[in-house]
């Protein structure tokens, strides 16, 4: 078994066609997203078409529960330029692209083989808005994944990648495919990575192995798909992208 983990697209078409591009070189039997797929990004209803074809599990992260209630945001940030991102975003999505968001599942748990299972989820089993951290002390983190095992346990959220073992377990970020962060914000503004991110997960002869991958991202295609679209993010992204 060998499963591709994307998270955190936030509506960028041109990354999200490269990590695809790769996984599909890499060969795979599964691909799963981690969530948080549709806001910020210039392409939020591409990105939704291509997971639909693409017909692969999801997992429902902060930023897709946004999309189905609106006031959610104001208790995850105040910071204007995101808010109104965020509602720019989903003024671009159609009833059926939100009956889509409705589709994706808070937590998914999937055999790996006869002994492994692979545990998935957005921040943490216990909430889509909670981080797991490289530095997350181990009773904190005992917390956070609420009394769940699994041989493997993977989310995303912080937009950093991550592969930490915790009392035997795996714990895996695959970063984010359309803004992958240098540090941890922390509520403050990010500076971005070059790069797309993505995780591997293999299991094979009774050993599970992860791998996290980076994956080259054409800028000035990232330039023209921001600059075509009036998204509140606009100046921001093209900055990073300078």
């Amino acid at each position: 078994m060998r499963i591709a983990l994307i998270s955190d697209i936030h509506g960028n078409e041109v990354a999200l066609r490269a990590v695809l591009a790769s996984i599909q070189e890499a060969g795979v039997d599964q691909v799963i997203c981690l969530g948080d797929v549709a806001t910020l990004g210039p392409r939020p209803r591409a990105i939704l078409d291509m997971l639909r074809e693409l017909g692969c599990p999801c997992i429902l992260g902060n930023h897709d529960e946004f999309m189905l209630d609106p006031g959610l945001i104001r208790t995850y940030t105040e910071a204007p330029i995101v808010v109104d991102a965020v509602d720019w975003c989903r003024d671009q999505l159609s009833e059926d692209d939100l009956d889509f968001l409705r589709t994706f599942q808070a937590r998914l748990t999937i055999p790996l083989d006869d002994q492994s299972t692979l545990l998935l989820f957005h921040g943490s089993p216990r909430s889509h808005m909670e981080d797991l951290l490289s530095n997350t002390p181990p009773e904190e983190l005992d917390r956070r994944l609420d009394g769940h095992a699994a041989t493997v346990m993977a989310g995303g959220h912080t937009h950093l990648q991550m592969l930490r073992q915790h009392r035997g377990t795996l714990l895996v970020n695959p970063g984010s495919v359309g803004l992958p962060f240098k540090e941890y914000a922390n509520g403050g503004p990010p500076t971005l990575l070059r790069h797309a991110e993505y995780a591997m997960v293999e299991a094979r002869g009774g050993a599970v192995n992860v791998s996290l991958r980076r994956v080259p991202v054409d800028r000035d295609a990232l330039r023209a798909a921001v600059s075509a679209c009036d998204n509140p993010m606009r100046g921001a992204l093209l900055q990073q992208y300078a």
